[in-house]
Formats: C-alpha cells, sequence, structure tokens
C-alpha cells in the first residue's frame, strides 16, 4: 500500500512545524539541508544515526544517493519506525545543480535529474506500515500555478513528482493560521483519495492526518 505524503509550499508556511507532534520513537529525518526544525523540543526529539544504523533517528545529506542508502536502511532493518521524513527533498537537485554551476552542456541536468531521482524514486516502494513524509517547496508555472520546486525541466518532465504520492497537501496561511489544502483548487496543487476529508482545509497537524488515512484505509465497507 503506497502510504507516501507530499507537502508542497513556500518557506515558512508550515510544512515542517506539521511533523511536531509525530512521536519521535517512531519517527526517522533525513534533513537535506541541515536546518533546524521549526518547533520546541526539536533538537531533543532526534539523535544522530548510529554507525551500524540500528539506533538514531537523525541523518542529514543533500545526495541522493545516500538518502536512497538511508531510506533503504529504514525500511529494511528498522521496524520500530513507522514515519520516514524528507525534509526539504528539492535542495537534493538545487544544491546538485550550485556544485555544477560552472559546468557547461545538458548532461548536468541528466545528472541532477538522475540523482534526485535516487531520492525519491522509493517513497512508493516502502513496506506497508511505513508511512514517508516528503517536504517541498513551491514555484510557480508559466500558467500561474504552482508546482514543486525543481532544476531545468528534465525532473519535470520525466520523474512526475506529484504522479509518485497518493496523498499531497499545499500549505495555506490565512489570518494567522496554517493550513493544508486538500485538493487541487486549480491553481494549487493538492490531492487525496476521495472521501478522505470532508473540508478543503485542514489542519497542519501530520499526526492527525495519518491517523485520518489510517482510518480510511482500514475502514469496513459493508456490500
Amino acid at each position: 500500500m503506497n502510504n507516501s505524503i507530499l507537502i508542497l509550499g513556500d518557506s515558512g508556511t508550515g510544512k515542517s512545524t506539521s511533523l511536531r507532534n509525530l512521536p519521535s520513537n517512531e519517527t526517522f529525518l533525513i534533513n537535506i539541508i541541515g536546518k533546524p526544525l521549526p518547533f520546541r523540543g526539536a533538537s531533543k526529539k532526534f539523535t544522530q544515526l548510529s554507525p551500524d544504523g540500528l539506533t538514531g533517528n537523525y541523518y542529514s545529506t543533500d545526495k541522493g544517493a545516500t538518502v536512497k542508502r538511508v531510506i533503504k536502511l529504514i525500511n529494511d532493518k528498522r521496524p520500530d519506525i513507522k514515519y520516514l521524513i524528507l525534509d526539504d527533498i528539492g535542495f537534493v537537485a538545487m544544491n546538485a545543480y550550485m556544485e555544477r554551476i560552472k559546468l557547461k552542456g545538458f548532461d548536468k541536468y541528466l545528472d541532477i535529474g538522475e540523482e534526485f531521482k535516487l531520492a525519491i524514486e522509493l517513497t512508493n516502494q516502502l513496506r506497508d506500515d511505513l508511512f514517508c513524509i516528503v517536504t517541498m517547496h513551491i514555484e510557480t508555472d508559466p500558467q500561474g500555478k504552482t508546482k514543486p520546486k525543481t532544476i531545468g525541466n528534465v525532473i519535470d518532465k520525466h520523474i512526475n513528482i506529484e504522479g509518485r504520492f497518493t496523498h499531497v497537501f499545499h500549505t495555506m496561511v490565512s489570518e494567522g493560521e496554517y493550513k493544508f489544502l486538500t485538493n487541487n483548487d486549480g491553481i494549487r496543487m493538492a490531492k487525496t483519495p476521495m472521501g478522505l476529508f470532508d473540508e478543503n482545509y485542514i489542519d497542519n497537524d501530520m499526526m492527525k492526518i495519518i491517523d485520518s488515512i489510517n482510518q480510511y484505509n482500514n475502514e469496513d465497507i459493508s456490500l
């Protein structure tokens, strides 16, 4: 079962903050750019992954191949982890671009696309009891619609980021309230299974969202 979740939004609109209520003893964070999480007590909730990979719930890297190895480790050897976070995954591509910025030619974009693909391709191939929560920044396309922020057109054309996720939420901030959009409004990309949420806007609390998803997936439908 695909338990992948994508959270899209600008900086400071509640992407990382939505993770605040996930239980730290069942959560693993892959922090792409190493920024502190924006909620009280975050530094106490996450400890560095041990060399053998069997303890710890935090790792920071912006290398796609390394992200893939850590994902596989958590999926295969850490049954205690139920929530895997890839925070700011788009920086895998952006940082790879900056490392190659002086290189000329189209091949560098192919290399960047491959590195990003390595980081994200496993998100919908994980064990059934593992939720994978991915955050990304957004940009506006020529039609005025928002999309995940990437580098060049290779990723957009060949990876189809949103298509890899069953649940896509878009952050919304209105009058000091931080919300998630649950379905596409024609401008902002969002999607959730039919009937999962009655409202177009929900609280940005990922633990409550996962509880709703579990209830939805396990609901007994009488014929």
